[in-house]
């Protein structure tokens, strides 16, 4: 279930936001995003699997958060975030 290097090198080139760059908001909402998909679909198939629901509700909660951070601290980034991820309207 979890991703693999080639998928998280993936989103990181794509999100970074200078070079080197691994820890931005945008990349750490981008990782969970896709982990958030992962899991989605796991727990579609396993329905009794508590811990895996336990698990993607805390990634969402920690999305929502960092997604809270990143709209105080810089709207426009945000703005861009949520179109390349397609979260909202």
């Amino acid at each position: 279930m979890p991703l693999t290097k080639e998928e998280k090198s993936e989103i990181i080139k794509k999100f970074a936001q200078a070079k080197g760059d691994t820890g931005s908001p945008e990349i750490q909402v981008a990782l969970l995003t896709a982990e958030i998909a992962k899991l989605q679909a796991h727990v579609k198939e396993h329905k009794h699997d508590v811990p895996a629901k336990r698990a993607l509700l805390s990634k969402v909660a920690k999305r929502r958060r960092l997604l809270r951070y990143l709209t105080s601290r810089n709207p426009e980034r945000y703005q861009k975030l949520i179109k390349a991820l397609k979260l909202r309207k």
